[in-house]
């Protein structure tokens, strides 16, 4: 009988997801490209990109916390723990929106909405990590500039963009049809929020014309840096 397969001779993961998490080379590489100081989850990746001392030891907690699941760290798992890690911080964001006061009416009523229905995504990505057998990660916390109604806005237009690109960045890299089905659903939502807010500071709802551009990890986690407490 042959001994079981090294790691030479064993079955390669082709999805990115899978190859940060398992390939110590690769996620080592992402993380310098990110601009971390290293992590073992992908909420821990985004922790990490603050780079300051304090949010170093936060980020090793994270790790320390959510790579005793080996199921929070691969696979689709993997991918939606990231998308829920860029779906807190919205909630957050929108959170801290409304509490500010800067809209009133119609626009007022849409912020709202826009919160919800990022909270809603909140959940539903939890409870499909949860539903794959992993454990969901960790909340991260946020720090937004919130100076002004048109500061505001532009930073939303931005951020719901960002956040349509991040989805279709990792649609191929999902195995789960199911999973697939309810990323695009997310994405079509989060397109239809930038849509929205460009209308409302003028800007472009089809930033990038025909078709949309997607956005991989580290594009998406450097992004997201100057947002983490």
């Amino acid at each position: 009988m042959s001994g079981p397969p090294n790691e030479e001779t064993a079955p390669q993961p082709t999805g990115i997801v899978e190859r940060l998490v398992r390939d110590d080379v690769d996620r080592k590489r992402f993380l310098k490209l990110a601009g971390s100081a290293g992590a073992a989850s992908f909420g821990a990746f985004v922790l990490a990109a603050c780079g300051s001392s304090s949010s170093s030891k936060t980020a090793a907690t994270t790790a320390a916390t959510t790579s005793t699941s080996a199921s929070t760290g691969t696979g689709d798992v993997a991918i939606v723990n990231y998308a829920l890690t860029l779906e807190y911080l919205e909630t957050e964001f929108y959170e801290k929106v409304i509490q500010a006061g800067l809209f009133k009416g119609k626009v007022g009523s849409l912020i709202k909405d826009f919160g919800a229905q990022e909270l809603t995504h909140v959940e539903a990505l939890k409870g499909t990590v949860t539903k794959l057998g992993g454990t969901p990660v960790t909340k991260p916390e946020g720090k937004f500039p919130i100076e002004n109604a048109n500061q505001v806005a532009e930073l939303a237009y931005t951020v719901e963009n960002l956040g349509a690109a991040a989805y279709l960045g990792q649609a191929a890299n999902i195995q789960n049809a199911e999973v697939l089905a309810a990323a695009l659903a997310i994405h079509s939502v989060e397109a239809r929020h930038a849509a929205t807010l460009g209308t409302l500071v003028k800007k472009s709802i089809t930033p990038d014309g025909a078709f949309a551009k997607p956005a991989d990890m580290s594009t998406v986690l450097a992004a997201v840096k100057p947002f983490l407490a």
